[in-house]
């Protein structure tokens, strides 16, 4: 089995980062007033310094207040992803696989649009109810492993791609894992044996 995380391994960016700034670009008098808490929690998100408890206790309010005040969010997800599905990295379609499995903080209503479009049947993202906003899982870091465990079992993955650190507890369930940087790839891992890190 193979697992991908998604943002900045084969999306080129952060798909919140850039969802948000849709949302800012579409209605810039609503979504002005969050820039300053957002900006602050990407920041200290990108610096790996974001818990799971932070998110839900200083962020998700900003998710709530923008689901009250948005009508059709699906139908944004879609014009969203008609605007970003270029940002897909190329080297993906090359290696790609049909069981490959994508394991995101990236919230499944978001995932669920894009992985359709590019022939992924298996995702596990981070769960949100899009009339009140409330977070029900947050699938980042260490929540990342018994997400996957949940809906697979607990069997080794064969290979696991990322570009963040922050995905150590799938390295370590990982037999060989693949650093990605840009469209750079970098095996750091082989047969159990790490080779960085």
């Amino acid at each position: 089995m193979r697992v991908f995380d998604f943002d900045n391994t084969i999306y080129d960016g952060e798909s919140g980062f850039d969802i948000f700034l849709y949302f800012l670009r579409k209605e810039p008098k609503l979504i002005a007033k969050y820039v300053p808490k957002f900006g602050e929690g990407f920041i200290r998100y990108k610096m790996g310094k974001v818990t799971i408890d932070d998110v839900k206790n200083e962020y998700s309010y900003i998710l709530k207040e923008c689901c009250a005040q948005f009508s059709d969010i699906p139908k944004d997800i879609e014009i969203f992803w008609d605007e970003h599905e270029k940002k897909i990295k190329s080297f993906y379609a090359k290696i790609q696989h049909e069981d490959d499995v994508i394991v995101s903080a990236c919230p499944e209503v978001m995932l669920s649009e894009i992985c359709r479009r590019i022939g992924v049947k298996h995702y596990i993202g981070s769960i949100i109810d899009l009339k009140t906003g409330g977070i029900g899982r947050i699938c980042y870091r260490e929540n990342k492993v018994p997400m996957f465990y949940e809906q697979y079992g607990k069997q080794e993955i064969d290979e696991f791609y990322t570009d963040s650190m922050n995905d150590r507890a799938m390295m370590d369930i990982s037999k060989d894992v693949y650093f990605v940087t840009g469209d750079r790839i970098e095996k750091i891992k082989a047969d159990g044996v790490w080779l960085k890190d």
